[in-house]
């Protein structure tokens, strides 16, 4: 059976981002989805139209296909009291390269990047992690199937839609490792925002 919309579909898959593997399923956990629900990214399913289980295909994906490029706007300088718990600024928490899961004005979650902490205020990046980057995906077809009742049915896993129960957010690749949030909508696409 091969892939095409509305078919059941289980990869492997490695994520190469600047010369380092970014993301990869862990061993015996192939990433699933339904192929055109709009749980992964329309180019990422794209390449596997038309493919087999045991097939092979490497191919990449520009910023414009990905996670778009980075926004200045998703840039922002926020005063340390937005940081308080108890009345109190919790400073532990505030260093470079953090990942802090907030909300903004509408309720939307969201995960900023801590850039830079000054003396009263935080530079936040809510870009998605990987706006700015290409993608490079190397991908071997495991299995094609019809979809099942069970494949529509909620999965338990974090508020996204995720199915993986140690999920702490939908984040990109199993792991779901802080880097949350698709395209900059504050919504996740399924299984993976990264794929």
């Amino acid at each position: 059976m091969k892939v095409e919309n509305t078919k059941f579909v289980a990869v492997n898959y490695t994520l190469t981002v600047d010369g380092q593997v970014a993301d990869k399923n862990p061993e015996g956990q192939p990433l699933e989805f339904v192929c055109g629900a709009g749980m992964l990214l329309p180019k990422f399913e794209g390449a596997l139209i038309g493919k087999e289980p045991g097939d092979k295909v490497s191919f990449t994906l520009e910023p414009k296909d990905g996670y778009g490029e980075i926004i200045a706007e998703a840039i922002v300088e926020l005063p340390k009291t937005i940081f308080m718990i108890d009345g109190k600024v919790v400073e532990e928490m505030l260093f470079a390269g953090n990942v802090v899961p907030m909300s903004d004005a509408e309720g939307h979650r969201m995960n900023g990047i801590i850039k830079e902490v000054k003396e009263e205020s935080v530079m936040m990046d809510f870009n998605h992690p990987m706006a700015g980057k290409t993608l490079n995906f190397d991908v071997e077809v495991v299995e094609v199937r019809d979809v099942t009742p069970e494949d529509l049915a909620p999965k338990g896993g974090c508020s996204c839609g995720c199915d993986h129960d140690h999920c702490e957010g939908c984040g990109e690749g199993h792991e779901c490792n802080g880097e949350h949030e698709c395209n900059g909508e504050h919504e996740c696409h399924g299984d993976h925002c990264c794929h």
